[in-house]
């Protein structure tokens, strides 16, 4: 039987299935070699030696040491410029017409000065009118003196007229009769006399109630001038020429903020409330303003609301025309400040257990329980637990367990390779 040659195509596959043989092969004498921690280059040996168990190194993770520094504790605030104290200002008289205003809304105004004016024609009418009352009282207070005069100088001369009858009547040159007409004229005119005084008290009391209205008419005048009764700033003005004012029950046709002062009117929650005292500094950027103004705590609420858990904090904001009663603003209250030693707050875990952090010692990882005191600007305060210049993990994973092997890396040399 002639075997027939294979032909070009079956050649070429042949060739490919041998090749394919020979380098699987070789693959798995290269995988045997390299199990068994041989280089290629050398001869294979029955034996080998496992490595040692302190030859073995760890993942790479990185860790900060425990440092002392400044450690600051601040808490966040939100809420709205409000006038520490705002003063209504309204007329104290009904009836009359505005005719002139003399502040707007922003400007300050001094302890006295004339805010509005209100009609006064009819109260000067009056005064004049008070006036001539008042001079027809002082002359009726003359005359009635006058008559006083007279009242007494006949009452003197009926008393000289009794003593000589008197006289007479004891030589007989008069009678008894006369004596007992001139007693009776005494009388007559000690009566006068009590009348003329009592007239004149009368004048003089009526000339008192004359003046009484008069001071009346000139405090409702002065009161047609609306003054600030406080310096301050005008927060708001409702007053219009020609509005006839009422003082019941009416809108105040001024506020003034008391002195200019403006708080920051901010809510804190009642975890933190313990901690804010007044006194406490506090930067407060209100809104549009490019850099914080220094504020001081100037009371604390006295009660918590029981729906959102906020008290009421009130900040004291220097002096600023730029402040605006209603305005938003956003402050950092500083709750505490001192030194300690200090390590990232990524460094430190909680758990149900407690506080604690991952100590690197050598090249094992420890488990250690600690204390923690203030916190802020991304560090911890540890009061316990943790010596300076130890070597912390720099952000603890889950995954490291205590007696762990690891590779230590200091995070400020190498803060983006291999690092936990």
């Amino acid at each position: 039987m002639t075997v027939k040659p294979p032909s070009l195509r079956g050649r070429i596959a042949l060739a490919l299935t041998m090749t394919a043989v020979v380098v699987g092969l070789a693959g798995y004498a290269f995988r045997d070699r390299i199990a068994a921690g041989l280089s290629l280059g050398e001869p294979a040996q029955a034996e080998i030696a496992a490595p040692a168990p302190n030859e073995v190194k760890g993942i790479t993770i990185s860790v900060v040491p425990a440092t002392t520094r400044e450690v600051v504790e601040r808490l966040p605030v939100t809420g709205t410029l409000v006038a520490r104290e705002e003063i209504m200002v309204g007329p104290q008289i009904d009836g009359y017409q505005i005719t002139d205003i003399l502040v707007e809304e922003g400007d300050r105004v001094e302890q006295g000065q004339v805010m509005a004016r209100l009609s006064r024609d009819m109260l000067e009418t009056l005064l004049a009118q008070n006036t001539a009352n008042a001079a027809k009282a002082q002359a009726s207070i003359a005359q009635q003196k006058a008559q006083l005069v007279q009242m007494l100088a006949q009452l003197t001369e009926a008393d000289a007229a009794v003593e000589r009858a008197r006289t007479l009547i004891k030589t007989g040159a008069t009678s008894q009769e006369v004596l007992d007409q001139r007693e009776r004229a005494v009388k007559v005119s000690t009566a006068q006399v009590t009348a003329a005084e009592e007239m004149v008290t009368a004048a003089q009391a009526d000339a008192a109630q004359i003046k009484a209205t008069r001071d009346e008419i000139q405090v409702r005048l002065a009161r047609t001038e609306i003054k600030a009764p406080q310096a301050g700033i005008v927060s708001a003005r409702s007053a219009r020429v020609g509005a006839i004012v009422l003082s019941a029950n009416s809108e105040p046709l001024f506020r003034i903020v008391k002195n200019g002062a403006i708080d920051l009117d901010a809510e804190v929650p009642e975890s933190a409330l313990a901690r804010v005292t007044p006194g406490l500094s506090v930067a407060v950027t209100p809104a549009g303003f490019d850099t914080p103004l220094d504020g001081t705590v100037r009371l604390v609420g006295a009660k918590v609301d029981p729906t959102t858990r906020l008290a009421r904090v009130a900040v004291a904001l220097p002096e600023d025309p730029r402040l605006r009663p209603g305005a938003y603003g956003r402050g950092v209250i500083e709750i505490a400040r001192h030194q300690g030693v200090a390590l990232p707050q990524s460094a430190v875990q909680f758990a149900s257990e407690g506080i604690f952090v991952l100590v690197v010692e050598g090249d094992t990882v420890r488990r250690r329980p600690v204390k923690i005191g203030l916190q802020g600007d991304g560090v911890v305060e540890i009061t316990e637990g943790v010596r300076e210049g130890e070597s912390v993990v720099a952000r603890a994973g889950g995954f490291l367990r205590d007696g762990d092997r690891v590779t230590p890396v200091p995070l400020a040399a190498d803060p983006d390779k291999g690092g936990v």
